[in-house]
Order: C-alpha cells, then sequence, then structure tokens
C-alpha cells in the first residue's frame, strides 16, 4: 500500500490495522504500507522488503482518495522500481467511484448524530462534507461522487475543501447556514487522522463558525481504518491481478 505521508503516529496505526486486516481476510504472503513523502518507509524501501519476503510478484495498491498528481507520481515511482527489479507487478486502482465509499460516509453521519444525540430525521439534516482539494481537476469529480450518492438521503448535502481550491470551509459554511439547518454535520472525508485532521481543519472550522454564529454544527469522525475499505482494497486487487495473470497455473 502507498499512502502519501504522514508524521502522526495514527496514520501509522490506521495503516498497520489496515495491513493486518488484508492478511487476515486473504491468502496474501505479505502486506505492509509505504510513503510517497514525508517520512519513510518511501515507495523503494517498502518495494524492497516486499522482495525481500521471496515474493514471486507485487500487487501495488495506491492509497489515495483522489485521482490527483500525488496518485500518479506514486504509481509512476513504483512501476519504475519494479521495473529495474524484474518484478512482476500489478498496481490497483485507487480507492475511488465505489459504493462502499459513500456508504462508510453514511456510517459516519449515523454515528455523528449517535454521539450528539441529533434527533432530527435524515431528511431534516444538512451534510458538509469537507475534502482536501487538489490542483488537479478529475480529483474534484470523486468528492462530488459522494456528494451526490448522499444527497437524495438528506435536506441538502454540500461540500468543501482544506486548501487548493473554492469553496473553502469558510465559504462553505456561509453557505450551509444561510439556509437555516436544524443540525449542520460536517464530515472530513480524509483517510487519516493526520494532522489537517487534528489541527488544520479543525481551527478553520472554529474560526468559520465564530463568524457566523451558527452553534448548530457538528463534526463526525474521518474515515478511518475501516472493514469495509479493506473489503474494497481486496476488490481492487483482485481484478488487477486477474488481469496481470497473477493467477495463471496456480
Amino acid at each position: 500500500m502507498i499512502d502519501r505521508g504522514s508524521k502522526e503516529n495514527e496514520v501509522k496505526d490506521e495503516l498497520s490495522s489496515i495491513c493486518s486486516m488484508l492478511l487476515s481476510k486473504s491468502n496474501y504472503e505479505y502486506a505492509s504500507y509505504c510513503f510517497l513523502e514525508v517520512v519513510p518507509p518511501y515507495i523503494d524501501e517498502g518495494i524492497q522488503r516486499c522482495i525481500e519476503k521471496g515474493v514471486d510478484s507485487i500487487t501495488v495498491m495506491p492509497y489515495f482518495l483522489y485521482p490527483g498528481m500525488k496518485l500518479k507520481e506514486s504509481v509512476k515511482i513504483a512501476a519504475q522500481i519494479c521495473s529495474t527489479k524484474n518484478m512482476k507487478v500489478a498496481i490497483a486502482k485507487p480507492l475511488t467511484f465505489h459504493s462502499i465509499m459513500p456508504q462508510i460516509v453514511l456510517e459516519r453521519i449515523k454515528q455523528t448524530k449517535s454521539e450528539f444525540n441529533i434527533e432530527d430525521a435524515d431528511s431534516d439534516c444538512d451534510i458538509m462534507l469537507i475534502g482536501h482539494g487538489s490542483s488537479d481537476k478529475s480529483a474534484r469529480q470523486a468528492l462530488l461522487y459522494i456528494v451526490n450518492f448522499l444527497r437524495p438521503s438528506f435536506r441538502s448535502v454540500q461540500f468543501c475543501f482544506l486548501e487548493l481550491e473554492h469553496p473553502s470551509i469558510a465559504e462553505g459554511i456561509e453557505s450551509a447556514v444561510i439556509q437555516v439547518p436544524e443540525a449542520l454535520i460536517l464530515i472530513p472525508y480524509f483517510l487519516h487522522k493526520g494532522i489537517h485532521i487534528k489541527r488544520d481543519l479543525v481551527l478553520d472550522i472554529k474560526a468559520s463558525l465564530k463568524n457566523s454564529g451558527f452553534g448548530n454544527a457538528y463534526l463526525g469522525k474521518h474515515l478511518g481504518a475501516d472493514s469495509r475499505i479493506v473489503d474494497l482494497i481486496l476488490e481492487r486487487t483482485k481484478e488487477v491481478e486477474e488481469r496481470a495473470g497473477f493467477y495463471e497455473g496456480s
């Protein structure tokens, strides 16, 4: 698994949990993670660890929510390294455009309502999905896929971004509170509890709510180490392994 990278221990813990679940649900000899940037193990080290396990093929899982530049860079680096090492490799699709992902978001909304004792029906609740933001235009479509999936179930479903794109968190909250929601539920569409979740996003939300004067807003949990993400990973890896002929003669 290739993740973007973070210094936060919670991110490593979540990735370790995902890998443990992958091993328990599959016949893989080995499952681990590496990072594109920020901290080691980097991609070259991750691939080398696979080789040292004596495997005959490697399936690369780009652990990204968006088809942006970081994803493309990760795939390119992994393919080049495997080629130079003459290693049989299959590269799976990322965690995008699959119905499992909005189902997890629905569960996070349900958990938020329970945590804050929100008794309003879903049809009376407003949802704000918060994405990271990307300079790659195709990344926005991945978030809109989730938004459009959710819209029939709630009074309104809007979206905003932490950085790089508009609407910003401040713009998104300003737009949402104009509709005078009974309950505005904010769901961070992030894989990990990294520094963005622990600090940046929280600070932006607090400042925006203070400026708006709106009090009925509730922040839910990020996606995290969810077993349904593991199921999606296994679906993606099986798809690409079959196309690559990994199972021929087995």
